[in-house]
């Protein structure tokens, strides 16, 4: 599960979910974010629905799934919805998203599904004679394995320096701050002791940059 992802997982995972908004903060930030593309309008419409992606989730908890994987495909469902709804829909924000939500679960165990027939080069096919596992990819005398993996783990890398560089200057101090970018990792408080900005202040750039790169590297 990609780090981007961690704040809105955190806040479902201990149900300290935001309160639902009134239909008036909602068209209020609904506007907001069709007109402006105000980024704290959508960080606030996604919030504040946190507790219905957690409510869909539910539904699944006996699948084969992991429960995390499923609340994490939920979250990107209903930033989908937050990016896709219109206002003019006579339809509300929370209907919309329930769809939207549960069509990327169901897209998820429908892709996971089909991903079990496939054989993999790390699935076990015999026991040595010290009773290991033997992989297929021990079986095999081209080792290409490391080199594919080297060169997805470069790509990963770019993908992420070229989301960095959309960051104002102040999302990215904050960013590289908290997640150790060339630097030592630091918590909020002594971000904002450094930066002389209050707590509070660190902890929204750093959700609405997070929710910019999330969507970026997603895409």
């Amino acid at each position: 599960m990609l780090f981007f992802l961690l704040p809105l997982f955190g806040a479902i995972k201990s149900e300290s979910y935001p309160q639902k908004l009134s239909d008036e903060e909602e068209r209020m930030y609904l506007l907001r974010y069709a007109n402006q593309k105000d980024e704290i309008a959508r960080a606030k419409l996604i919030e504040h629905n946190l507790r219905l992606v957690a409510h869909i989730a539910k539904k699944y908890e006996n699948t084969n799934e992991d429960k995390d994987d499923i609340l994490s495909i939920g979250i990107l469902g209903l930033m989908k919805a937050v990016d896709s709804y219109q206002v003019t829909a006579n339809n509300k924000l929370a209907t919309y998203a329930a769809r939207c939500i549960e069509n990327e679960i169901l897209m998820h165990l429908r892709a996971n599904k089909n991903k079990r027939n496939l054989v993999y080069l790390q699935s076990p096919v015999a026991m040595d004679k010290d009773g290991n596992e033997v992989e297929l990819l021990d079986l095999m005398e081209d080792k290409s394995i490391d080199i594919m993996a080297s060169y997805e783990k470069k790509a990963m890398h770019k993908d992420l320096d070229d989301a960095l560089k959309t960051l104002n200057s102040r999302e990215y101090e904050i960013i590289a701050r908290r997640y150790g970018i060339n630097r030592d990792s630091q918590t909020q408080k002594e971000i904002a002791k450094d930066m002389n900005i209050s707590r509070s202040y660190v902890s929204r750039i750093e959700k609405r940059a997070l929710l910019k790169l999330y969507f970026l590297l997603k895409k």
